[in-house]
């Protein structure tokens, strides 16, 4: 009997709806005679067991997590949460998931052999998992914790995420706009992919032309930047002491929505205290990175679920950002107000280049004479008296009973 645990020590990346998907290879000929908290999606070939018939006789057995409904002769502690794992920075209590399984078929005098080629889905690609190596076994506590006892053995692989593996493209773009500047900065064209000029292109949907029998989750509304989400960074007003930013994840998805979503915003703003007044939010360590690090979340019950866009509108979700300067450095000169990076769900963002940030507006003027200039503060001057300005490892860990 072992007990399988899969951590997630990411701080900002979970595995979402419809859940993780574990798999490996067995070394010899074992079966699962039994589970409990998890199930194989496939039994195999059991023909060759007569009287008693195991759970599953895979040789590469997949293994997915029960939903929260499960009956409890079928739970154990840690399972049974619909294989969603919460990233770590946002909940350490649910970043984690159990299940218990009994192995057979094993050779004389065995006492087992470890697993190959561990794959995990999460729920899609993207990870890649390192060799199940043998470590220190175990120790749990017994009798109300007064006993400690070791387990027989205790096996650990490591998974780590590549965005590149996962997807070619990127999944996300930044869009930017401020108060001083009407210009607003759209995504960067192509940020996702292109799609062909014809308006029949089947790589996207027009807005209002949408099937009846849509059943491609990967169609998107079509759009200059064709990505299935974008992120605005709209800096919305400039007090004495604050200012104030509006943050808004649109899904541009018509088939798919997008559960318990983070966005993570790196900005030298983040060095002062904040608040956001839809969201979640918490300040991560960081070590190397010049600027701050803000994690943004939706709150439960309200705004967790990331819905999909339809004929009419996208789906989205928004706050205000509130920001206190820090009056040594706070200025909105060369993009300082605006994000130097967003990631959403972990994966990074495409970002506008620097050059078509919004500016300020005086920053486009060419130079005036002086003498032109002079003439034209005393014609301010003359016509009023003062100007006002308003200034984001897993382990697998068997143990035998």
């Amino acid at each position: 009997m072992a007990r399988v645990t899969i951590q997630n020590y990411y701080q900002y990346r979970h595995a979402e709806k419809p859940g993780w998907k574990l798999g490996w290879t067995w070394a010899k000929d074992e079966v699962i005679w039994s589970m409990s908290g998890a199930f194989a999606i496939q039994r195999g070939n059991c023909s060759s067991f007569k009287y008693e018939v195991p759970h599953s006789c895979k040789p590469d057995p997949v293994i997915v997590d029960l939903m929260p409904d499960a009956m409890p002769r079928n739970r154990c502690d840690g399972c049974c949460r619909g294989g969603i794992l919460a990233s770590w920075a946002i909940d350490p209590s649910m970043s984690y998931s159990s299940f218990e399984i009994v192995v057979g078929n094993l050779e004389q005098n065995s006492t087992g052999y470890k697993p190959l080629n561990l794959t995990l889905l999460a729920p899609g690609p993207g990870y890649t998992c390192g060799p199940v190596r043998d470590t220190s076994p175990t120790v749990f506590s017994v009798i109300g914790g007064r006993r400690e006892e070791e387990v027989f053995r205790t096996w650990k692989s490591t998974c780590t995420y590549s965005s590149y593996l996962a997807s070619k493209t990127p999944v996300c773009c930044v869009s930017l706009s401020t108060f001083y500047n009407p210009t607003i900065t759209s995504c960067p064209s192509c940020s996702c992919g292109c799609r062909v000029a014809d308006q029949f292109a089947t790589s996207c949907i027009r807005e209002g032309v949408i099937p009846s029998n849509l059943l491609n989750a990967d169609l998107v509304r079509c759009t200059d930047h064709m990505c299935p989400l974008r992120i605005h960074w709209h800096i919305k007003s400039n007090y004495i002491t604050h200012w104030r930013v509006k943050l808004t994840v649109s899904n541009y998805n018509y088939g798919r929505n997008y559960s318990n979503w983070n966005v993570l915003v790196q900005h030298p703003g983040f060095g002062q205290p904040s608040a956001a007044f839809s969201f979640n939010s918490t300040m991560l360590p960081t070590t190397g990175v010049p600027e701050d690090v803000a994690l943004f979340w939706g709150k439960a019950f309200n705004n967790t679920e990331l819905l999909q866009a339809d004929q009419y509108q996208v789906g989205s979700v928004t706050t205000e950002i509130l920001l206190q300067k820090d009056s040594g450095s706070f200025t909105l000169s060369n993009g300082w107000a605006l994000p130097r990076k967003i990631y959403f769900n972990g994966e990074n963002c495409q970002m506008p280049l620097p050059d078509a940030f919004p500016m300020l507006p005086n920053g486009s003027l060419s130079r005036v004479p002086c003498r032109l200039q002079f003439l034209l503060l005393i014609a301010v001057y003359l016509l009023t008296e003062s100007l006002l300005g308003y200034d984001i490892h897993f382990i697998l860990q068997p143990f035998n009973l």
